[in-house]
């Protein structure tokens, strides 16, 4: 049973790691939208120290494939957000961090994403740490390169991704499989072992009484 113990001890471990340690992780944007559908922009930077309060204001910039300059289109501050080109006029929504001027996730969703989508997208997060006796500012820029298409495909990541997952599942079940045999032969023997120590002990009993009924009857001659 000391392998299932393990297990079971590190999944705990983990959980707890994640739940202390897990609540930011800065994960990459997704590159590609379908046209006529949403789309996630992606923007998350973690904090290196939690404890440290702090606020942000973020800004979203867009490129066009094809062309030279940004154009400022999204800004997010403590008094809300503001769309700030008419191409995005009511195709933005926050999908960022909520209820708190500490914004690590700073992304945002397009609705009714068109070709003319297609292009690079920046995003500019201005973060103000607040220690005892000062401030420190630090300026985060990610960039997301946008591909418009008309039909979703499935890149080899994400296949490699699904074929792992199954490769994965039928791994633990095997491996639990391999367990329950162990756990059954060990139940198996120890209950062979209780019942031949039972067997011995009636075998002793029985013998120790017949030797002091033979021992009675040589007395009563």
């Amino acid at each position: 049973m000391a392998p299932v113990r393990l297990l079971l001890l590190s999944v705990l471990c983990t959980l707890f790691a994640y739940r202390c340690d897990g609540a930011c992780a800065e994960v990459d944007s997704d590159t590609e939208a379908v046209a006529g559908k949403g789309f996630k922009l992606g923007c998350i930077s973690c904090k290196r120290r939690s404890e440290v309060p702090g606020s942000a204001t973020v800004e979203w910039y867009f490129r066009p494939k094809g062309e030279s300059d940004f154009v400022h289109i999204y800004t997010y501050k403590e008094d809300g957000p503001t769309i700030e080109h008419d191409l995005f006029t009511d195709r933005i929504s926050w999908k960022g961090s909520k209820r708190s001027h500490d914004i690590q996730d700073a992304s945002i969703y397009l609705l009714n994403v068109t070709f003319n989508d297609t292009g690079t997208y920046r995003c500019f997060l201005n973060r103000f740490l607040f220690y005892e006796n000062y401030e420190y500012n630090i300026l985060v820029d990610k960039v997301v390169h946008l591909n418009v298409v008309a039909k979703a495909t499935r890149g080899t990541a994400s296949i490699v991704s699904e074929v792992m997952m199954y490769v994965s599942i039928i791994g633990l079940q095997v491996w639990l499989l391999i367990e329950m045999i162990y756990c059954y032969r060990k139940i198996a023997a120890a209950g062979e072992e209780a019942l031949r120590e039972a067997a011995n002990a009636e075998y002793l009993a029985i013998a120790s009484e017949s030797k002091d009924n033979c021992a009675g009857v040589q007395v009563g001659e």
